[in-house]
């Protein structure tokens, strides 16, 4: 047997194919001196209590200390995440990691008086306040989005329990990450050349893609016996992060967690099941996608390791992680010139930690605060697929960073529901590029191909985990309890709804949700869906020149939290309050595929 392909150590790697952290801390000594400074710092919080109604220039020094601090935990929290993430087994930067999460957890305590006490306030001695001292005219949104609350705030005493809390609350997400992550082994596996290679869950995605079946069923089937085994440990992670969510909302006087959750964006719940809805009333056309995907590989049984395989054979493209950057600023030049400088200085000042290696955090994402820059992690593999995830991360900082550069510090962020947005439109704009400038049948099939599979992975499939997401927390909101064998049962039931009975029922894709990192995130993942909807209409807008179109996306950008999201969609061009944004991106999706079917009989 030949030698087995490893992943190589942190310190093994380029350079220039890691991200540079020192412009958040030089080195990890002034990681401990502004750690230092901030813890006292947070001594001073006491000064602060009880002079909210003091007076507009008391309320104005309160305003200030608290986002001085959170900016502070911030950079000091983002520094320690990224370097725990480029390697979770190097203790140092779990040390460093833990830290920054009891130091955050500990100022959310020192600072946990400042809501309750606001609404001790009335509106009235508030609007006062505003009258008195222009210089809080800009907190008034940030203020107004606190006494919207009134009804969910619970007691100072109360507020800061569950701020010291929220460390132990936080346990069971914590060890999902550390044995998903670090502690998991997995088997040797064939790659495509027949070689040994170590599995892990970077490579299982590029391993789902191999034209040879084989290799695919083995890698399916290696990871996921992995999972079985330790279904149980999961399932005591999973249902003890709902029982929180669950708790949560009960003690702050929510009807549910769902509730819970988008209120902190005034979504209204509608928008969840409205998504719901309209993707189970177009879930024909999955299926109809599915059956051709069967027709196309040309086998007798169509299994859920047959979903990611370009059905056309070898892929016609495949990009270099350098090719990637060229081909990235060329998809997104329908932005702008101002957009395009901005992709150029992610890539020349070293944003991005591009390679996999031993310890890793898997998948990729954008990450940053308000100051730093907008880092990007990826596990590259050459694929069309991490072209994609590439533009797509790229949406996120560059979001970030006109959101940053254009807020104050207090509306420098944007919301979790508007996150997918921008990066979405990026993949669009991509799609829309790559068809534009590729004549070739064969390639153009394969873009359309990839169109149609992140459309399923990103609407029907996210939409599938929100279902689970919701089902889970209302099974537990009734006192069942969620075992392995309760959420796998559940979990094979609604995969075979999704795909339909064109797909095997293969017994391992039941443990698919113990695997799954956004079920920790609180009813995170339908965003995933009703951003990608967004972006169509949005990204549509862009391509056809419409008067303002560009403007409108570019305003959305810089809006931040400057103002509630669906306000900010809504000077946008797109009111997600409605289903139409959800029924347009349906009815791209079957043009697509239409055009799909119409090619490959060309072929």
């Amino acid at each position: 047997m030949s030698e087995a392909k490893q992943l190589p150590n942190r310190s093994e790697l380029k350079v220039e194919d890691t991200w540079d952290l020192t412009p958040i801390f030089k080195d990890d000594a002034a990681f401990d001196v502004a750690y230092n400074a901030l813890s006292e710092k947070l001594k001073e919080a006491g000064n602060f209590q009880g002079t909210l109604n003091k007076g507009a220039d008391a309320f104005l020094s309160a305003i200030e200390y608290l986002l001085a601090v959170h900016r502070e935990v911030e950079k000091i929290y983002v520094y320690s995440h990224l370097k725990n993430d480029q390697d979770t087994g190097n203790t140092t930067y779990q040390a460093l990691y833990a830290r920054a999460s009891t130091l955050a957890a500990q100022s959310g305590a020192a600072l946990s008086w400042f809501q309750p006490e606001l609404l001790s306030l009335t509106d009235e001695e508030i609007n006062a306040y505003f009258e008195e001292n222009k210089n809080l005219e800009i907190y008034r949104y940030f203020i107004k989005e606190m006494t919207d609350e009134r009804a969910h705030v619970l007691s100072a005493k109360e507020e800061e329990l569950l701020a010291n809390a929220s460390e132990i609350l936080s346990a069971a997400g914590d060890t999902f990450s550390v044995l998903n992550n670090a502690d998991l082994k997995f088997p040797i596996v064939k790659d495509d050349e027949g070689h040994n290679v170590e599995l892990s869950s970077g490579l299982f995605g590029q391993l789902m893609e191999s034209t040879n079946r084989e290799v695919r069923k083995e890698a399916f089937e290696a990871l996921y016996s992995v999972y079985e085994q330790f279904r149980n440990t999961f399932a005591s992670t999973l249902g003890t992060n709902v029982k929180k969510h669950n708790f949560s909302a009960k003690v702050r006087n929510y009807s549910s967690a769902r509730e819970a959750a988008l209120s902190a964006n005034h979504i209204p719940e509608a928008v969840y099941d409205t998504l719901l809805e309209v993707v189970g009333e177009n879930l024909h056309l999955l299926h109809r996608y599915v059956g051709l995907r069967k027709k196309l590989l040309n086998v007798d049984t169509l299994h859920m390791y047959d979903m990611y395989t370009p059905v056309l054979g070898d892929a016609p493209i495949k990009y270099s992680y350098d090719e990637a950057k060229d081909i990235s600023l060329k998809g997104l030049m329908p932005l702008g010139e101002e957009y395009q400088e901005i992709v150029k200085e992610a890539y020349a000042d070293r944003w991005i930690d591009v390679v996999e290696n031993k310890g890793k955090r898997s998948g990729a994402y954008s990450s940053g605060a308000y100051d730093t820059k907008p880092y990007i992690l990826l596990n590259w593999h050459d694929s069309i697929n991490h072209l994609y995830t590439l533009v797509h991360e790229m949406g996120h900082s560059v979001h970030s960073y006109y959101t940053r550069k254009t807020q104050p510090y207090v509306y420098g962020d944007y919301s979790i529901f508007l996150a997918e947005i921008a990066s979405t439109t990026n993949e669009n704009l991509l799609t829309e590029y790559l068809l534009k400038t590729e004549t070739d049948p064969k390639v153009r099939a394969f873009v359309l191909n990839h169109y149609l599979d992140g459309f399923k992975g990103t609407i029907f499939r996210q939409t599938q985990f929100a279902e689970f997401e919701h089902f889970i927390h209302t099974e537990d909101a009734k006192g069942t309890p969620l075992t392995s064998e309760y959420l796998s049962e559940y979990y094979a039931e609604l995969n075979t709804k999704y795909y339909g009975s064109e797909v095997e029922k293969d017994r391992e894709i039941a443990f698919e949700w113990s695997r799954i990192p956004h079920f920790y995130y609180n009813y995170y993942v339908f965003q995933y869906a009703t951003g990608f909807s967004a972006a169509s209409a949005l990204s549509d807008k862009i391509i056809k020149g419409e008067e303002n179109a560009l403007e409108n996306y570019l305003g959305f950008l810089k809006a931040g939290s400057s103002d509630y999201p669906i306000e900010v969609m809504k000077k946008a061009g797109v009111d997600m309050t409605q289903a139409d944004y959800i029924r347009d991106a349906m009815k791209v999706f079957e043009a697509r595929l239409n055009e799909f079917e119409a090619l490959i009989e060309t072929l």
